[in-house]
């Protein structure tokens, strides 16, 4: 499984695709938007349901800062576009878990690809060899 970062349009941080839900969009439909407008991918959603969530703030033109909160998804990629909508903003990269998490610079999302390396670990393991986790709260 590999992970796909893209670079910050302005500070050229790594991160995840990611953006505002509009006022028509479910936080899924936004998903797939911006992961074509930002990322040039398309595809599907592993899941209607989120892997995780995480929170950052959000700075405005004038500097002030702000909460936000993302909801991420798993993308199951069929297509990777030559040309996309924000592609002379940005550059992409697929990344092997760790060491997406060795680059990216959004904190929260650490965790999530964590749990996600972890998912990836069980997924690899012959049946009958999984390993047992009790369900816990952030």
């Amino acid at each position: 499984m590999q992970v796909l970062l893209m670079t910050s349009r302005d500070t050229g941080r790594w991160i995840i695709p990611k953006g505002n839900i509009g006022a028509r969009a479910t936080p899924a439909e936004a998903a797939r938007n911006e992961a074509y407008e930002e990322a040039g991918i398309k595809g599907t959603l592993a899941s209607p349901t989120p892997l995780g969530f995480y929170t950052y703030f959000k700075r405005s033109a004038s500097g002030a800062a702000r909460p936000a909160s993302v909801e991420v998804y798993l993308f199951h990629v069929k297509e990777q576009l030559k040309h996309w909508p924000e592609k002379r903003e940005r550059k992409r990269r697929w990344l092997s878990i760790d060491n997406a998490v060795a680059l990216i610079e959004e904190p929260g999302v650490v965790p999530l690809l964590e749990r996600l390396a972890e998912f990836e670990g069980q997924l690899a393991r012959p049946k009958g060899k999984r390993a047992r986790h009790a369900a816990t709260h952030p």
